[in-house]
């Protein structure tokens, strides 16, 4: 798992990547049916993002869908505006990171790291 400090280096990344996984890298249009992306909380407070493109819309990833078919198309042709995406994220799916790597949606709070780790998002 990558993740990037903006969504749009995470988007590049990810464009990049489905261009080197794509049997038809070589040409220039290249189809894309979904975007997914995942926005994460550290521990130090920094945001990070990771994002993924699927030429398919029932692939999987580690990200959530966020948009498909010509929407995605458009995002992977660089047609987009970072702060709308950013907005149409529900903040409910951010991941937290509690523990070193380990990330939930909200810190476990029958543990003292957890405990920890909620205190410091709620002085956030």
């Amino acid at each position: 798992m990558t993740m990037y400090a903006t969504l749009d280096e995470a988007i590049d990344a990810a464009r990049e990547e489905f261009v080197a996984d794509s049997p038809n890298a070589g040409d220039n249009d290249v189809s894309v049916q979904q975007f997914a992306m995942q926005k994460y909380i550290l521990q130090d407070g920094d945001v990070m993002w990771q994002a993924e493109f699927f030429a398919n819309e029932d692939e999987e990833g580690e990200c959530l869908p966020m948009l498909s078919g010509e929407a995605a198309q458009s995002v992977f042709d660089g047609d987009f505006d970072e702060i709308e995406l950013t907005q149409e994220w529900i903040e409910e799916n951010t991941l937290h990171e509690w523990d070193e790597g380990e990330f939930q949606l909200e810190p476990p709070l029958d543990t003292e790291e957890g405990q920890t780790a909620a205190d410091e998002w709620d002085e956030r």
